[in-house]
């Protein structure tokens, strides 16, 4: 199932067409994808990356998408991989109480907010680096939502003119293949100056020219747009789409049923058969997935006859 077909059967299902509701169903998804990617672990949510430790520096930073680490290791000049071992910062602290203390690094532990961009982390390594090393960090992150179109970057094509001189929040954009983007816009000398995206809507394409209304930024004023550059997920595909889609459904249908205010029945049907599928993934995900017949056997159910 893809984004399409997906955002069509939640409106199906609710019979709920009203703008609104429509314009939050991605929201309803994104909802859905984060509470199962919390409960079950799928390998599409492993990510390998590699990266570099520098000489007397025991800090290393984690990509922006960074959740959770599986594992780390430090790769030799030979090309020897030796695994750090997850401890406490005072561990390290105590264990090594000088940042003077080098050699191969042996432990690490999520340290705090990097110094560039306080929403992501930094890892602490000890004994501090006595060599410039390869690493590789394989971890946990959210994978791309099956939401497809959702604006990544755009750029002001025109400032356009005549415009009120002002700040303008939460601006609905027109135009363009998708719908709901807004934007918080500022007004100077007549022209657009600034125009950052709020909501990045949905369905979007690169090349999409999008604008406002002639009364969104006061009166008098035209000529304003703003180009498409990116968009994510351009297909509208995930892999809970095509392998299993019903846990994103049931997900979603109840983050909908709350949302509309719907009979708590209604909210528990979903929300059972949410589990029903939960359980399944969890079957394939934390089962199968983690083993195979030749070192575990395969499953074996009683069976008597009648």
């Amino acid at each position: 199932m893809n984004y399409i077909t997906l955002r069509q059967v939640i409106q199906s299902y609710a019979e709920n067409t009203e703008a609104l509701f429509v314009a939050n169903i991605p929201v309803f998804i994104q909802q859905a994808e984060q509470r199962i990617y919390n409960t079950v672990q799928i390998p599409v949510l492993r990510k390998n990356v590699t990266g570099n430790v520098t000489v007397s520096n025991p800090y290393l930073s984690c990509p922006n998408d960074f959740l959770a680490v599986y594992s780390l290791a430090v790769i030799s000049n030979t090309g020897t991989y030796q695994y750090l071992i997850d401890k406490d910062v005072s561990f390290i602290r105590e264990a090594y109480p000088s940042p003077t203390d080098i050699s191969v690094p042996k432990y690490y532990s999520i340290f705090g907010s990097q110094l560039s961009y306080q929403n992501e982390i930094s890892l602490l390594l000890a004994p501090t680096p006595d060599a410039n090393y390869n690493v590789e960090l394989h971890y946990f992150y959210y994978p791309v939502t099956i939401v497809q179109g959702i604006i990544d970057q755009s750029t002001i094509s025109l400032a356009g003119a005549g415009y009120t001189n002002g700040a303008y929040y939460n601006v609905s954009l027109t135009g363009g293949n998708g719908f709901y983007a807004t934007a918080n816009i500022i007004v100077s000398a007549g022209i657009v100056t600034s125009a950052v995206l709020v909501n990045a809507g949905s369905l979007y394409t690169v090349g999409d020219v999008l604008s406002v209304s002639s009364s969104a930024l006061g009166t008098g004023g035209a000529g304003f747009t703003l180009t498409v550059l990116s968009v994510s997920n351009a297909a509208g595909t995930s892999w809970l789409g095509d392998n299993y889609d019903p846990v994103l459904f049931y997900g979603a249908m109840r983050e909908a049923m709350i949302f509309m205010k719907g009979e708590a029945d209604m909210v528990g049907y979903y929300e059972q058969k949410y589990q029903e599928a939960i359980d399944q993934l969890k079957r394939l995900g934390d089962g199968l997935e983690r083993g195979d017949s030749y070192r575990n056997n395969q499953i074996k159910i009683p069976y008597s006859s009648l």
